[in-house]
């Protein structure tokens, strides 16, 4: 470890106990913690947490003040988000996943790089507005991650893949659903149902199609995993963070 990240460790141990980041000083042993095989392709796994793929997302007292509002504002979301599509399609991009680029996966964004993106608060106010007051202001949403409607264009695919840890989980509400959509998460596939959330830990191999007749949007939102606590949370910042200036990253 970096001085930087020693002394950002030994704060928080100061300030919540000295055994209060012990699973995340584990997750940097060597040869790491044990892992479930469709987790094989994570670069990180904090040991401890339930392996579990599929999450009921009503589930946990945290996270179910994020999913009630989201989706009672589905139907202002889902209009938004139809007019931004429609008449600013500037504001949306290729989707950038480790370095591919994807044409047929569109993203809009609303929290990116540590920050909410201000501009979304003109384009989609609702689902802004709904962000910050819910997941941002209260510390839900894992700042090392982001926040995008994600749109699959008909025909695309997501290949399958793990995504980096498993000490945040992916919550989707169902914002735009035609048929023949689904998605697969360790080898099962569901469907999303409008108006409703999907939460699962992404460190588990998922891919998702859209075999439709025209655009599939979600809302993706990058949380913290409910089982993880705040002094872990603030270790695993001043980690990442430490980490992706090493790399270059900012």
């Amino acid at each position: 470890m970096t001085p930087e990240i020693e002394n950002a460790f030994a704060a928080i141990r100061a300030e919540f106990g000295a055994q209060s980041i012990t699973r995340v000083e584990q997750m940097l042993e060597p040869g790491g913690s044990e892992r479930h095989p469709l987790q094989k392709g994570a670069k990180w796994i904090m040991p401890g947490l339930s392996a579990t793929p599929w999450h009921d997302p009503y589930a946990y007292a945290e996270l179910a003040p994020v999913v009630h509002e989201l989706e009672a504002s589905h139907q202002a979301i889902k209009k938004e988000l139809n007019d931004a599509w429609a008449a600013r399609r500037e504001a949306f991009s290729d989707y950038e996943h480790y370095l591919t680029r994807q044409e047929n996966w569109q993203a809009l964004y609303l929290f990116r790089k540590g920050s909410l993106v201000e501009d979304s608060a003109a384009t989609t106010p609702t689902a802004y507005q709904v962000l910050k007051d819910v997941a941002v202001d209260t510390e839900k949403l894992c700042p090392l991650l982001e926040c995008h409607f994600s749109t699959l264009l008909p025909g695309a695919a997501i290949e399958p893949h793990c995504d980096l840890w498993n000490f945040s989980i992916n919550l989707h509400l169902a914002v735009d659903i035609p048929d023949g959509c689904s998605i697969t998460v360790a080898g099962e596939t569901r469907s999303w149902k409008e108006g409703k959330c999907l939460l699962f830990d992404y460190s588990f191999e998922h891919e998702a199609r859209n075999d439709g007749t025209r655009p599939r949007t979600c809302l993706l939102i990058d949380l913290w995993h409910p089982e993880t606590t705040v002094p872990e949370r603030r270790a695993l910042v001043a980690l990442m963070n430490e980490i992706r200036r090493l790399m270059g990253e900012g």
